[in-house]
This record gives structure tokens, sequence and C-alpha cells, in this order.
């Protein structure tokens, strides 16, 4: 190798180094972007109150044959 191949390899190495950040970076804030969802999804799930007014014999058996 002469000395211009030495620096595009260099070149090479350091722009590939460069676009690797770049691509965990993204996938990091990806990452956040989908847990902060999950957690607002999992705080939108309403309380089951509005299951303790209704008759204890309520949803205890399925129609197989409707």
């Amino acid at each position: 190798m002469d000395v211009t191949g030495i620096a595009n390899l260099a070149t090479t190495l350091a722009d590939v180094g460069t676009s690797q950040a770049v691509s965990i970076a993204v996938l990091k804030k990806a990452n956040d972007i989908t847990a902060e969802s999950a957690t607002a999804l999992i705080e939108a799930v309403p309380d089951n109150k509005s299951v303790a007014n209704l008759p204890p014999n309520l949803g205890r058996n399925i129609n197989t044959t409707a």
C-alpha cells in the first residue's frame, strides 16, 4: 500500500465510525420514544373500579353456541 491508500483507508474507517455512532444515537432515541409510548399506554388503561358494581355471576360463562 502506498501513502494515499493508507490515507483513504483511514478516512473510510473514520467515516464508518461516525456513521455507526449516528446509527446508535438514532437507535437509542427510538428506544426512548418507544418506552415513553409504552408508559403512556399503560397509564391510559382505566381502573377496574366499575367492575365492582356488576353482579358476581356476570362474565363467568361464555356462550359458545351463538
